[in-house]
């Protein structure tokens, strides 16, 4: 059970303070559900509203049918050497057209494999995109929301090969992307494709996933380089 000054904070707090204060090393999984409500003495739902929280914040993620696990509290994991270098050798167009190769065929077998929970997590992401106040908070949750399409496609070998691929993304020299607002408009773009995206895979319709995720890379990728 907590103990007396625990009891306290709120339930955010006591999460953070259970993970930070409690020798949980970066990379590990926290104890299942159950043992945290038990070990934090609150209830299910507001522990997976603290979750949620902290999963917002960046302290941890959530892996479908694996568990909660650790991370830095700051920023995706840094690309690994072997990735750097393969990053460093790519283009960003070259990059977005790996993107185009790929994506559209993980959307396309989430739409066949995706959980209540997988589609849960990408609504999660696209509102948490929608209420962003700054470019970096959307793009952290664009970035989740692309995770949960993979993690939607309930195959590890998908997964692992989306992750790679970020990793690369990460390290390839974008150069300074000019910004005329603090934030995404109400009608980024951006918005409504991964709707038509989440859509399809809702409505278990693999073709139209595919094409929708292969319309939404498009579409970033004329924003970019004026071409598809």
């Amino acid at each position: 059970m907590p103990d007396q000054a625990s009891e306290t904070l709120d339930p955010v707090a006591r999460l953070r303070s259970f993970i930070i204060d409690g020798g949980h090393p970066r990379g590990g999984r926290l104890p299942p559900e159950r043992h945290l409500t038990e070990e934090l003495g609150m209830s299910r739902a507001t522990l997976r509203k603290a979750l949620d929280s902290l999963e917002r914040d960046g302290l941890i993620w959530r892996h479908v049918g694996k568990g909660t696990f650790i991370s830095d509290g700051t920023a995706p994991k840094a690309p690994s050497n072997a990735m750097t270098e393969l990053g460093r050798q790519l283009t960003p167009f070259r990059m977005m057209r790996a993107r185009m190769a790929i994506e559209p065929a993980i959307a396309r077998e989430a739409a066949v494999n995706a959980s209540g929970e997988a589609l849960q997590r990408m609504r999660r992401a696209m509102e948490r995109a929608k209420a962003a106040t700054t470019w970096h908070e959307y793009e952290t949750q664009d970035d989740l929301f692309h995770r949960a399409v993979a993690e939607a496609s309930d195959n590890l070998l998908l997964l692992t090969l989306f992750d790679q691929l970020n990793e690369v993304r990460r390290a390839v020299a974008w150069g300074s992307v000019t910004r005329e607002s603090a934030h995404p408009s109400p009608d980024h773009s951006s918005f409504a494709e991964h709707e038509a995206i989440a859509a399809a895979i809702t409505a278990r319709d693999a073709g139209a996933a595919y094409e929708a995720m292969r319309k939404h890379l498009g579409s970033v990728a004329k924003r970019l380089f004026g071409e598809v």
